[in-house]
């Protein structure tokens, strides 16, 4: 079985070199070269991926002018100010730029334009906050219940304010109380005694 990882790769090759495989063996075993063999018995970890720089793009040049006309956007009313398709088309009459393409301009615009508002005092910063809901509680019983669960569940249930407690006005199963038994509505006009 070939590994899957580098990391895995890695502890491969030292597990055959502990056993006795030469260099050139691990190499046609593994189908690697000279140099990953040396690193991978140099270390257990292989080095990190080396990160390339960002690779420029054809509107550098004009990203200045399409900030200027969003900061310009700030002060302008809400129908006055340019969409992405007005900026790219200002950009090609007026700069001759023809190399550059309308949805680059566009994704430029939709992701500047928050952080230049931002950086103008005329948003507040984004967060996310996570909110957990609780899941609701399964009948772990099954489907059907005896008549001392149901009003062990009825009693559980109002006790800790469960939201699916019966109550006026909100709940599905109506209780009635008739003296020795309550007797429970339940959806669809059916009628259950519990004890």
């Amino acid at each position: 079985m070939q590994p899957k990882t580098k990391v895995e790769l890695y502890a491969a090759i030292r597990r055959d070199s502990r056993a006795g495989l030469s260099i050139r063996a691990i190499q046609s075993k593994h189908n690697v070269g000279f140099r990953t063999v040396e690193k991978a018995l140099a270390s257990v970890w292989p080095e990190p991926r080396k990160s390339l720089p960002p690779r420029p793009s054809r509107l550098d040049p004009f990203k200045p002018l399409i900030d200027q006309m969003l900061r310009a956007d700030l002060d302008a009313p809400p129908k006055q100010r340019h969409t992405a398709r007005r900026i790219f088309d200002r950009l090609v009459e007026e700069n001759d730029a023809t190399e550059i393409s309308y949805g680059i301009v566009r994704v430029y615009v939709a992701k500047r334009r928050p952080q230049i508002r931002l950086e103008a005092g005329r948003a507040s910063a984004e967060v996310f906050i996570e909110q957990s809901q609780p899941r609701p509680a399964r009948n772990v019983l099954g489907q059907q219940l005896t008549a001392r669960a149901v009003q062990g569940l009825l009693t559980h249930a109002q006790h800790v304010g469960h939201p699916a407690a019966p109550r006026v006005g909100r709940s599905p199963a109506a209780v009635q109380d008739t003296g020795h038994q309550r007797l429970v509505q339940r959806p669809g006009g059916h009628r259950q005694s519990v004890m």
